[in-house]
């Protein structure tokens, strides 16, 4: 199944499952945000996100774990070039992973979607493009241009 085809259950155990696309969330309602079937949408797209970078990990150590021994010193600093960009890269994964993680705990207690500064909806188009995001677009424009101006 594709992550923009969810199935996600509704608050009654009895009712059908129902399969929602981005489409169909985008054109839900303003008073229909962060619903169950939402909800559930983004619980499964973030589960999924956190089964690919668990996995990408798991790929980076086997890889790492190969030991060629190459006699040319060109081509073994080729190699520990390559190490070292893949594990900046599993850095920021593993950062991500923190962030997705924390996302679905903010599902589970009902915070997910609002914004931790405002306490307004983030915004559904922004949860797509970003479903990690913590702050609605102004706070975020706002923090970027404090950070800008004043440094962290």
């Amino acid at each position: 199944m594709k992550v923009s085809e969810v199935a996600t259950k509704t608050t009654k155990p009895t009712q059908e499952t129902v399969l929602l696309t981005e489409d169909q969330i985008l054109k839900m309602c303003e008073k229909d945000y962060m619903n169950e079937a939402q909800l559930a949408f983004f619980k499964v797209r973030l589960q999924q996100l956190e089964i690919d970078l668990i996995k990408n990990a798991g790929e980076t150590t086997e890889h790492l774990r190969e030991t060629v021994l190459v006699p040319d010193p060109a081509d073994r600093a080729t190699i520990e070039e390559e190490h070292a960009l893949e594990l900046r890269t599993r850095d920021r994964e593993r950062k991500l992973l923190k962030k997705v993680q924390q996302s679905i705990a903010s599902i589970d207690t009902g915070k997910y979607g609002w914004c931790e500064e405002t306490s307004e909806p983030i915004g559904i188009p922004r949860l797509l493009a970003r479903p990690t995001a913590t702050l609605s677009l102004e706070a975020q424009q706002r923090r970027e241009l404090k950070q800008k101006l004043y440094g962290d």
